[in-house]
């Protein structure tokens, strides 16, 4: 990742990380039917253009997307950065701060780095999408939930009202991240059992 390197080399990282384990499906005792993509936030942003890439070059197809709080507009206009960007963990301050360190102005409608833009969201893997109701990135998350439904992908939308960004890796203290964790686990299970039974 930036500033070190910048757009688009986490972008291929992912992919080329997706395809090794692929194409060595068999040695590392994993069922290439049944892979899946994930992340919360950044990693949630990489997770969707993996999965748009992949489709697009032909695979290999994955079973599965798990999107939390997933960063997928870098204009980064959308009114919950207006409402949310102080006093809820995550600040417009540090976020401006992160694209700055990883794209150039000429990046942000790139569907690598903005995936809602992306002119085709149809064929894409069940996604379970989680937003947090005191979040900059609500709006963009909520966003890409209904153009993937629009597009005829099949996705379970939830967004946890009372949380602000990174809530899912407090769930030492906060009830709705081991909740959250659970419902990801079995929207992940059932997209295994689906892609087992071909």
């Amino acid at each position: 990742m930036g500033p070190e390197h910048r757009f688009p080399a986490a972008v291929d990282d992912s992919i080329a990380a997706l395809r090794w384990v692929a194409g060595r499906a068999a040695a590392l005792g994993v069922d290439a039917a049944r892979i899946a993509v994930g992340g919360d936030s950044a990693g949630a942003n990489l997770a969707t253009v993996a999965a748009i890439a992949l489709r697009d070059a032909g695979g290999p197809p994955l079973a599965f997307q798990a999107l939390v709080y997933p960063a997928t507009d870098q204009r980064m206009d959308s009114d919950s950065h207006t409402r949310f960007g102080e006093g809820y963990l995550l600040t417009r301050k540090n976020m401006l701060w992160f694209r700055d360190n990883y794209l150039d102005p000429g990046d942000y409608d790139d569907w690598r780095a903005s995936p809602l833009r992306a002119a085709d969201l149809a064929r894409l893997p069940p996604a379970h999408i989680i937003t947090a109701g005191y979040d900059p990135l609500l709006d963009e998350g909520r966003a890409y939930s209904d153009r993937l439904v629009a597009a005829g992908v099949p996705v379970l939308y939830e967004c946890f009202e009372g949380m602000a960004h990174g809530f899912i890796t407090m769930g030492g203290a906060v009830a709705a991240a081991n909740h959250a964790l659970y419902r990801l686990a079995q929207s992940l299970a059932q997209a295994f059992t689906q892609a087992r039974r071909g």
